[in-house]
């Protein structure tokens, strides 16, 4: 959930490479010379706002808000990885051009502050009024866990806070987003009832998610399972023998059938997991990012329903 540690010298490079940026679209009024494709201006089609999202995730949740109304862009692509990403120099252009910026929050973008720093637009936590769980282990105890995406019941709150924001930016189709945000609230209640009623059949041993990374303790809390993993944050290069250890000897002792780990870090650590305990390897789960939109889960209702299906059928067996 953290990005590596950036040394003095890349935060100096990146500080440059931002200035740069900043005065090239202020010496160009038509901002040519820091265009690249597929960069936006501040409307969309048919003059529509342009909204930008920190990641894939959040694009979907905001565009179910948004419908038609509003243009709205992720700044990571699918498939990103999203605790240290790096943004570019078209990013900044991209961003200064936007009207808003959705990010997240609870620290999960650790780069985001520095992006928007020297910004001159107005961004929203879309995380604001959650019941927030904290990291319990390692060097980020203490400090919050930033997937709380995870959760459909937070994602309401998302939702409410993403209409806000977009009814004050554009009061005149303030019935619109409410409306729009109505509705997929009522999905999004849907949803949580089958993941807590899909997974309310388990068995002891079977109530259990292993993962790599500490990504599932939001659904984890709300389908009453008891989490495990490797790392607590996503830094999978620091996964130590004595953390592997630790989940090898949980698995064995609670008989734990299946174990699993995200679409965007490596499952080697896990696969150490698999071979010394005898567990079976789940399947991959997704958490920071969408897929493409001929992928498994192009929408967040979507990457919820796999991640539960996937879950499901690895810990009891059966085909869901």
């Amino acid at each position: 959930m953290t990005t590596p540690h950036r040394t003095r010298a890349s935060t100096s490079t990146w500080r440059r490479r931002l200035s740069a940026t900043l005065a090239c679209i202020a010496l160009a009024a038509t901002l040519a010379a820091c265009d690249s494709p597929g960069a936006v201006s501040g409307q969309g089609p048919s003059d529509r706002p342009v909204v930008l999202t920190t990641f894939t995730v959040l694009a979907d949740i905001a565009q179910n808000v948004a419908g038609d109304k509003i243009t709205v862009e992720s700044i990571t692509k699918a498939g990103a990885e999203i605790h240290g990403y790096e943004p570019t120099p078209q990013d900044i252009a991209k961003a200064s051009r936007a009207q808003l910026i959705l990010d997240n929050g609870l620290h999960l973008e650790a780069w985001f502050e520095q992006f928007i720093a020297e910004l001159d637009v107005p961004h929203v936590v879309v995380s604001d009024g959650i019941d927030v769980m904290d990291i319990t282990e390692d060097a980020n105890a203490g400090l919050p866990n930033p997937h709380a995406w995870m959760s459909p019941v937070n994602v309401q709150h998302y939702v409410k806070n993403i209409r806000d924001a977009f009814v004050k930016l554009d009061p005149e189709n303030s019935e619109y987003y409410t409306e729009n945000a109505r509705a997929y609230t009522a999905e999004l209640e849907a949803l949580e009832q089958n993941l807590i009623e899909g997974l309310s059949g388990l068995k002891e041993n079977e109530r259990a998610l292993v993962s790599c990374e500490g990504a599932f303790s939001y659904l984890a809390r709300d389908a009453g399972l008891e989490e495990k993993y490797i790392w607590a944050v996503n830094a999978e290069q620091q996964a130590t023998p004595r953390q592997i250890a630790s989940v090898i000897e949980f698995v064995k002792e609670n008989q734990v059938p299946a174990v699993f780990c995200e679409s965007t870090v490596s499952d080697a650590p896990m696969q150490q997991v698999v071979q010394s305990s005898g567990a079976a390897f789940g399947g991959t789960l997704f958490v920071d990012s969408l897929s493409e939109a001929d992928g498994p889960v192009p929408t967040y209702l979507e990457m919820i329903r796999h991640d539960s299906d996937v879950i499901l059928e690895a810990l009891t067996g059966e085909k869901q």
